[in-house]
C-alpha cells in the first residue's frame, strides 16, 4: 500500500505493532483498524475531548494526531483503565454520582481526570477544571463531574494510591 507506515508502541500495557495508511489519524485507527471503540468521533477538529488518549502519559486528542506520531510511544484508551472487577477510582465515582448522561464525552473525561490524579495528590478546584478545559460536555453542567472528581480523589487518599 503506498503511503503506508508501521507503529510499534505499547496500548493500554500491551506491544502491539500495525501497519496503517500514513493518513490516517489515531482515532481512525484506534476505532476502526484496531476495535477499540471507547473513544468517539466528536468533532474531529480537536474542540470537544471525545477522543482522548493517553500518549505516554498526557491527555492526546486523538483525532487530530497521526497514527504514526505515535511510533514507539505508549497508549492507553478507555479500555485500558481499570477492569470490569477493580474500576478506576474515577471511573467508580463517575458511576456512583451519575455524572455522565449520554456517555460520549465520558471517556475522554475519565482519562484527562485519571491523569490528573496520576500526577497531581490533590488537585484543587482550579486544576480540576484546567484538566477537563478540552472536554465538552453537554449534557451534564460538568457539577456532578467535578463531585465525582473529588469523591475519587478521597478514595484515591483513603487507598494510599495517591
Amino acid at each position: 500500500m503506498p503511503n503506508e507506515c508501521s507503529i510499534t508502541l505499547q496500548l493500554n500495557g500491551e506491544p502491539v505493532r500495525h501497519r496503517c495508511a500514513s493518513h490516517r489519524s489515531l482515532l481512525e485507527v484506534l476505532r476502526d483498524e484496531m476495535g477499540l471503540t471507547g473513544s468517539k468521533h466528536g468533532c474531529d477538529l480537536g474542540d470537544c475531548g471525545a477522543c482522548t488518549v493517553l500518549v505516554d502519559g498526557n491527555p492526546r486528542l486523538s483525532c487530530i494526531s497521526l497514527a504514526a506520531e505515535v511510533d514507539g510511544s505508549q497508549v492507553q484508551t478507555i479500555e485500558g483503565l481499570g477492569t470490569p472487577g477493580l474500576l478506576h477510582p474515577v471511573q467508580e465515582a463517575m458511576h456512583k454520582h451519575v455524572a455522565a448522561q449520554c456517555g460520549y464525552c465520558t471517556p475522554g473525561i475519565v482519562l484527562c481526570l485519571a491523569e490528573l490524579l496520576d500526577r497531581e495528590n490533590d488537585p484543587s478546584d482550579a486544576h480540576l477544571r484546567e484538566a477537563l478545559a478540552s472536554n465538552i460536555c453537554r449534557c451534564t453542567g460538568y457539577t456532578k463531574i467535578l463531585t465525582a472528581a473529588k469523591e475519587a480523589i478521597a478514595v484515591r487518599k483513603q487507598r494510599g494510591t495517591s
